[in-house]
């Protein structure tokens, strides 16, 4: 008796099933071997790391500083190339923009990441879906500084000043929304004090002013600011981080002396486009890592004033995430609209 078609269809039937598993495992398998490959053959060429902003400062010597370090690992040249311009967004939209190969990295900062998307109505990158996080390399604080002429001598006498002339004593930024703005901002909002904003194009714009005495005072970075302590044009207040900075460990943190949980400051990390693979960012995040627990690498970073971190990849994302949280309820509050 010949078998029905049905039964031939139905006996057939864990054949095809074998087949499709086979056949899905052969993928898997090839797409991991091809993942491997990637990785192992990274980098092929040189690796431009894009600086948003002019040379000689934080970013740019971080990109050249662990860039050296990692040619030297990976065997291929990693270039920094500033681009900076419009608040950083000219070079951050380029490596929005970049093909996702590894090719093309950002030394960023969180001005770009976690503030312009707060006070600009339209940017063209979106700062959470068009980056991969690598790795934060180092945060940086602010030391508060006023110049001598000012009669405060700590956190608690300057607030106690600024109560007794609401509005009158002024504090120079780097501009509308920069870094040190907001965290002048934050300190107001916790201290309950008024303070007049004058904004600056810059760090090196806003200094002379606040040297001459034409304003009190300024958060600037610990870097900057060092020298100025040193020569005894300026007396600083409190650091920003929420211990100590081993540059000027003498000086107070500002929460310890007299604003409990302020805390304020900057970073300065690498990213790639998203969609790059991940086993070219998990090689990468390796080398940064290592590169940053070299001494010679630590004894540069001190010497800015900066903490090394080194954190992975996730942590990175929401350390993102939660800037944009915390400085979003600052930009509220203060009412800076968005342009």
């Amino acid at each position: 008796m010949k078998p029905s078609h049905a039964h031939r269809e139905v006996s057939s039937t864990p054949w095809l099933v074998t087949i499709a598993g086979c056949l899905a495992v052969a993928a898997l398998t090839l797409n991991a071997a091809r993942a491997q490959d990637t990785a192992a053959g990274y980098p092929r060429k040189a690796v431009r790391v894009i600086v948003p902003a002019a040379p000689g400062g934080g970013a740019d010597i971080i990109a050249r500083l662990i860039g050296q370090q990692l040619g030297k690992s990976l065997g291929q040249s990693f270039l920094a190339d500033n681009r900076p311009g419009a608040a950083n967004i000219v070079g951050t939209e380029i490596v929005a923009r970049a093909q996702p190969d590894g090719y093309t990295l950002i030394v960023n900062t969180a001005g770009p990441m976690s503030i312009n998307p707060l006070i600009y109505a339209k940017l063209p990158y979106d700062a959470v879906q068009d980056f991969a996080p690598i790795s934060n390399v180092a945060d940086t604080a602010f030391v508060l500084v006023v110049n001598p002429a000012v009669p405060a001598k700590s956190v608690a006498e300057l607030i106690a000043l600024a109560k007794t002339k609401p509005g009158q004593l002024a504090y120079a930024s780097w501009g509308r929304g920069s870094a040190n703005h907001l965290g002048t901002e934050l300190f107001m909002m916790m201290s309950q004090v008024k303070l007049l904003h004058v904004p600056y194009k810059g760090s090196g714009a806003a200094m002379p002013d606040v040297l001459s005495g034409n304003v009190q005072m300024t958060f600037d970075t610990i870097a900057s600011a060092v020298p100025q302590i040193r020569a005894g044009r300026l007396r600083p207040i409190g650091v920003s981080s929420p211990k100590r900075s081993a540059a000027i460990p003498e000086v107070p943190t500002v929460s310890e002396s007299g604003l409990g949980g302020y805390e304020a400051g900057s970073w300065f990390g690498f990213l790639a486009p998203a969609r790059t693979p991940r086993e070219i960012v998990t090689k990468l995040h390796g080398e940064i890592i290592k590169a940053i627990k070299l001494p010679e690498v630590q004894e540069r970073l001190a010497t800015l004033g900066l903490e090394p971190v080194g954190n992975t990849p996730a942590q990175f994302a929401k350390q993102i995430r939660s800037d944009l949280a915390k400085w979003g309820k600052v930009v509220q509050a203060a009412g800076i609209q968005p342009e």
